[in-house]
């Protein structure tokens, strides 16, 4: 039987990502984002609803992350769910969370001109244009031959 775990996140960070490295030195950053979705109700009403979820980068995307997001900025992070399980120190309790596992990240326009893409191993992004293409571990060929030739994208 074939097993998938992938997700697809376009969202916005509740706050700014949280860099620190492990004892051997990798970087890893911890952010949160909200995702909405609107839908309308059963008396046609048009409903918002926001889900919040943890996210955690490693290595150089969390590098840049930090580098070059905040509060508010919209992102899109494409990773894999991860069951956190711990014992809680006061009740002993089990407790249990489940958070994203970001593998590729890109920075969206957030209005002010800004944008670009990061993944792990390429250069860092340009604030007002994105980096030159580099092969990617991974990526689809799309961003790999990504060419920014001043125009808008239609969507």
């Amino acid at each position: 039987m074939a097993n998938l775990n992938k997700v697809m996140l376009i969202g916005n960070l509740t706050r700014d990502p949280e860099l620190r490295y492990t004892p051997k030195g990798t970087a890893v950053a911890e952010l949160g984002m909200a995702v909405n979705r609107v839908r309308t109700n059963d008396q046609g009403e048009r409903q918002e609803e926001t889900t919040f979820i943890d996210v955690t980068l490693w290595a150089r995307q969390a590098e840049l992350a930090q580098q070059y997001l905040a509060k508010g900025r919209p992102v899109y992070i494409e990773g894999r769910l991860q069951m956190d399980t711990w014992e809680d120190k006061n009740t002993g309790q089990k407790r249990s969370k489940l958070k994203v596992v970001g593998e590729n990240m890109q920075f969206l326009s957030d209005g002010r001109g800004g944008g670009g893409q990061a993944r792990s191993g390429g250069p860092a992004p340009q604030e007002h244009s994105p980096p030159a293409s580099q092969p990617s571990q991974g990526g689809s060929p799309a961003v790999e031959n990504f060419d920014d030739d001043g125009e808008e994208i239609p969507f």
